[in-house]
């Protein structure tokens, strides 16, 4: 794992925002965690296993999984694999269907995770064919296109992690999706940041100012 920093532009656009600004100070710029070495399939894999986890069970099944496929996690060796192997990893029928789903669909062409083709579309592009693979919503997309593609201006307002945040940032009841969707156009082209800052928001003990 090593950590990258994101969207200096868009940390100096936040930092001069009203409701941001005092968080950017404490929490510092954007950061990620980004897994080396990993693939659009391969980081897809994973993805699928994080949903819905804490990060040490998460990585535990990863790691599972990852032995059962050789060490290679690939469209071609998820399709070689044993599904009762992978179920003993700790993959739930769901998720297993998930991953099956996205090597068949990937092998047969269906879904091209192509890094220099994904590169090249837009946002809602990359969303509209992620969702073709049974298991992968807009949400598992957008995390995808923040932290994988590292797209500046995605703004996942259905997460509750988002929601609950920018309430803590403006001192306000959560908002629905709906509400929150249109809350953040003033911050656009940097919504990723906002979101980032909205996820730390939550956890930080002493808020700016307390």
């Amino acid at each position: 794992m090593t950590e990258r920093a994101l969207w200096p532009d868009g940390v100096a656009r936040l930092a001069a925002d009203d409701r941001f600004g005092a968080w950017v100070e404490q929490v510092g710029p954007v950061t990620t965690s980004v897994v080396s070495g990993l693939d659009p399939f391969a980081y897809l894999v994973r993805a699928v296993v994080f949903q819905q986890l804490a990060g040490a069970a998460a990585r535990t099944i990863h790691g599972r999984v990852e032995e059962v496929l050789g060490g290679r996690v690939t469209p071609e060796a998820v399709g070689a694999a044993d599904p009762t192997a992978l179920r003993g990893a700790g993959l739930s029928a769901s998720k297993l269907k998930a991953i099956v789903d996205l090597a068949e669909k990937v092998r047969s062409g269906e879904v091209c995770l192509d890094e220099a083709e994904l590169e090249a579309l837009d946002d809602e592009a990359v969303v509209s064919r992620l969702t073709k693979v049974w298991g992968i919503g807009r949400w598992t997309a957008q995390m995808f296109l923040i932290f994988r593609l590292g797209r500046p201006d995605v703004w996942p307002a259905d997460d509750l992690g988002v929601r609950s945040g920018w309430a803590r940032i403006h001192g306000c009841d959560r908002p629905p999706s709906a509400e929150l969707q249109k809350s953040a156009d003033h911050l656009a082209p940097w919504r990723s940041a906002a979101a980032w800052y909205c996820w730390r928001a939550l956890d930080v003990a002493d808020p700016p100012g307390a």
